[in-house]
């Protein structure tokens, strides 16, 4: 997941946990910076029928992120439709 700006462009808010933090004005910005990803919306996601850890719930939405090296597997990530709880399956 990543960082999003809210619409008024002062806040970052992160998609996993919710967390608000106050974004730096572009002066304050490190010269290394990290891009802002936008994942896509739920309404986008397709879901699939996999048991979720946390609550037993039978269906999830699913994407697919490239979080380590190009010449290693994607990580496919789950979000259950029910807890919203979001976990990883390495290919």
């Amino acid at each position: 997941m990543g960082l999003k700006k809210s619409e008024d462009k002062t806040l970052l808010v992160c998609m996993r946990c919710g967390h608000v933090e106050e974004a730096k004005k572009p002066a304050e910005k490190k010269t290394a910076e990290v891009p802002v990803i936008e994942s896509p919306t739920e309404k986008a996601l397709p879901t699939t029928k996999i048991e979720c850890p946390k609550c037993g719930n039978d269906k999830a939405f699913w994407w697919m992120q490239q979080t380590r090296s190009a010449d290693e597997p994607s990580t496919r990530f789950y979000k259950c439709t029910k807890c919203g709880h979001v976990w990883r399956e390495y290919a």
